[in-house]
């Protein structure tokens, strides 16, 4: 089993017949298939860097940014329901690994407590 963290999501890539199965950590233990049977023949190293690869195209670092589609809205009755516009999405890329913010190293020394503004 290989474990392969990307973008604060765990997966591990296990043996499965001839190919390899991909799963995803869940929250609380659980976990979630994201493929089976894949990279049929390949050794462990081989079929890592193509489950990184799929990780990867599987769940873009980025910041997907959906507007409204408002000429097309649903319609119940006289309601209408304006939902997300799906078919032009816009997508912000970039080459980061992670959306977590680095922890900056606290300096050395005692904390001094923040002065109040009374």
């Amino acid at each position: 089993m290989k474990a392969i963290r990307y973008n604060d999501l765990d997966f591990t890539l296990e043996r499965a017949g001839e190919g390899w199965t991909l799963l995803r950590a869940a929250p609380g233990g659980a976990r979630a298939v994201a493929g089976t049977g894949l990279f049929p023949s390949l050794s462990e190293d081989a079929a890592r860097e193509c489950a990184l690869a799929l990780v990867r195209t599987i769940c873009p670092v980025g910041v997907r940014s959906v507007g409204p589609d408002v000429a097309h809205p649903h319609r119940i009755g006289d309601l209408r329901i304006v939902g997300p516009d799906v078919a032009h999405p816009n997508f912000v890329s970039w080459d980061k690994d992670s959306v977590s913010c680095p922890k900056e190293p606290r300096p050395p020394g005692p904390r001094v407590p923040a002065a109040s503004s009374d």
